[in-house]
């Protein structure tokens, strides 16, 4: 199997069940805590709805019709400048190690370049060690301390790329 067999494509309204579950699952599988991360936010339930708003895109990953992760990008929350974030990135494990999370990056840096974002911020876990990896490979550097308030306390690993 290889990228060729996913699709990347906009959320829909009918893919917040699914994206729902591919996030807290993923959250769980990597021994994340459920407070103060996307696990207990309202948005993680209502995807499509949350980025119907200007300046923001949610993308998915799909396989056989079934969604299987999705990122997105959006303002930077409680920041007045023009930085966005890279938001809810996540992939179940048959999404991963084929190129996707590059795909995606790349698919919302683009839309965030367009509207206009001369940063990229992002907030994740230290255990999430591919992710951590993958996103210092497409240069984004390591931050002391985080940006905005996107009351994701746990989130204790900050970076940001100019785009």
């Amino acid at each position: 199997m290889t990228s060729k067999d996913f699709i990347i494509r906009e959320i829909k309204v009918k893919d917040n069940i699914a994206l729902a579950k591919v996030i807290r699952n993923v959250i769980l599988e990597m021994g994340a805590p459920k407070v103060g991360t996307a696990f207990e936010d309202e948005a993680t339930d209502k995807m499509f709805e949350t980025y119907q708003k200007e300046n923001a895109v949610y993308f998915v990953v799909e396989h056989k019709n079934q969604v299987v992760g999705g990122a997105g990008i959006a303002q930077l929350d409680n920041f007045d400048g023009n930085i966005c974030e890279l938001q809810k990135m996540y992939f179940l494990p048959i999404a991963r190690g084929k190129g996707l999370g590059t795909k995606l990056i790349e698919t919302c840096l683009e839309k965030a370049k367009n509207y206009g974002f001369e940063k990229c911020y992002l907030e994740t876990l230290p255990y999430m060690k591919a992710a951590v990896k993958l996103y210092k490979k497409y240069g984004f550097k390591d931050l002391d301390k985080p940006m905005g308030n996107t009351c994701h306390y746990n989130c204790n690993v900050w970076m940001i790329k100019e785009i």
